[in-house]
């Protein structure tokens, strides 16, 4: 299993954001027609986007057109905000989130390196937006056109890299993220 790994709820509610980017101010998009793009099952994502719900990041509408739509703008949904809401705040170590529960606080030479750690990755996701990843739809969301995309993005990221003398081919047994396929998905 790799350490400090994203969960997939976490990357999950990411994806169903982004997709809502996309479309932002085009319509509201329902949970099956997200669900189908991220590839993700439909009652798994549902509690994901209760949970956004909850934080203001997205909103429902009623109706023949009804579905789901940002809750701000794109440009205001931070990456940490997305995982704060579905996961809680970011501690990579127990003497860091705030419970006071590590014997060894104060005495400890890593907790500075897990502070400073933390703080960069946390400056990161608070400074990445929807808006920073989303990329205009145009439409071709709805044709699945957006995956074809996104493969072609990434397929370039892996040429780029491998001409660098590094390959980002996932070994086995791991998805494309580098995350272990059967551990932590959360999902049920």
């Amino acid at each position: 299993m790799a350490a400090f790994q994203i969960s997939r709820k976490v990357d999950y509610a990411l994806r169903a954001l982004i997709y809502l980017a996309r479309h932002d101010g085009e319509r509201a998009c329902t949970l099956g027609v997200i669900a189908a793009d991220i590839d993700v099952s439909p009652q798994f994502l549902a509690k994901i986007v209760e949970e956004l719900g909850h934080r203001g990041l997205v909103r429902s509408r009623r109706g023949a057109r009804g579905g789901y739509v940002l809750g701000r703008a794109a440009s205001a949904i931070s990456f940490n905000d997305v995982i704060e809401a579905v996961e809680g705040p970011i501690a990579l170590n127990a003497c860091l989130d705030g419970q006071g529960d590590c014997t060894l606080l104060g005495a400890c030479g890593m907790q500075p390196v897990w502070h400073e750690a933390q703080r960069r990755l946390v400056d990161v996701f608070a400074h990445t937006t929807l808006a920073d990843v989303g990329v205009a739809c145009q439409g071709a969301c709805a044709t699945g056109a957006v995956r074809a995309e996104a493969a072609a993005v990434v397929g370039g990221m892996r040429a780029n890299v491998e001409g660098e003398g590094r390959s980002e081919t996932p070994p086995a047994g791991q998805d494309a993220r580098g995350a272990d396929a059967r551990i932590g998905s959360g999902e049920s």
